[in-house]
């Protein structure tokens, strides 16, 4: 998810979690990113 928007990749986020039904932590997990980051950024 590099050289992506934080909107873009906020959004990205969000729709994985909704469609998933996955939480933060599987999310952070699928993005490769941390767990704090996933919550600030689909929170933004």
């Amino acid at each position: 998810m590099k050289n992506v928007s934080i909107d873009e990749r906020a959004i990205c986020l969000a729709h994985y979690i909704i469609d998933s039904k996955d939480t933060v932590r599987g999310a952070a997990k699928k993005f490769g990113i941390s767990k704090s980051t996933v919550h600030t950024e689909v929170t933004f």
